[in-house]
């Protein structure tokens, strides 16, 4: 029996085309990173200011996290004005499906508040449709560290962790499934992270979508 499904945003439940990893390589290069694309792969999933640190620390100025932050958030603002996020598909339907299964429905992002609620209104996600979101502004260290699943049980009142379904796209969303203790920890392909890469990490079950999720409640 599922309680409480914590699902990750973009790559899991919300195809915003890359425009977050493009906006944080461009971001950390303007401070003199030398990053590349599988640099900042490798941090697909985390916390963005913990990202943006780590990836100046590649020869950029390692004194400019909080400028590289507001670069990154400007630059993904005019990437969603051009292209706006819209919903993976099947998932509202299998967030019809999982209430339908008595499942509360929260959203954990490695975004800050106010890109996921840029990003949320973008998408029109109307009050209602979700039981609570959590940022990486509400809990001490974002992925792999279990707070964000466990701050979704709080703002929801489960208080059995093996009665929670995660689901994300990256290694770093298994890793904090597990981490947390989550009954069901689901890895995505739609994110683009290869089978075999989700497959090494910590994971009960790995699906190509959030639309296949629902069907993991009736094995």
């Amino acid at each position: 029996m599922i309680d409480l499904a914590a699902l990750d945003i973009a790559g899991t439940t919300v195809e915003e085309g890359g425009a977050v990893y493009r906006a944080l390589h461009d971001a950390v290069r303007r401070h003199g990173s030398a990053a590349d694309v599988a640099d900042v792969a490798r941090w697909m999933g985390a916390d963005k200011r913990t990202a943006i640190r780590a990836l100046l620390e590649l020869g950029g100025d390692t004194s400019a996290v909080e400028p590289a932050f507001v670069d990154f958030e400007k630059l993904l603002r005019e990437a969603y004005d051009t292209t706006p996020p819209a919903p993976m598909p099947g998932v509202l339907d299998a967030f019809t499906a999982l209430r339908d299964h008595g499942v509360r429905i929260v959203l954990t992002t490695g975004f800050s508040a106010d890109v996921t609620g840029l990003l949320l209104d973008r998408l029109g996600w109307a009050d209602g449709l979700l039981d609570a979101v959590v940022t990486t502004d509400d809990v001490p260290s974002g992925r792999p560290a279990p707070y964000m699943v466990h701050r979704a049980m709080e703002r929801t009142g489960v208080t059995d962790v093996a009665r929670v379904l995660t689901v994300g796209d990256t290694v770093l969303d298994l890793e904090a499934g597990t981490n947390a203790g989550a009954g069901l920890v689901v890895g995505v392909l739609s994110g683009g992270v290869p089978r075999a890469v989700l497959e090494a990490a910590p994971h009960t079950h790995v699906v190509d979508s959030v639309a296949d999720v629902p069907a993991l409640l009736r094995g």
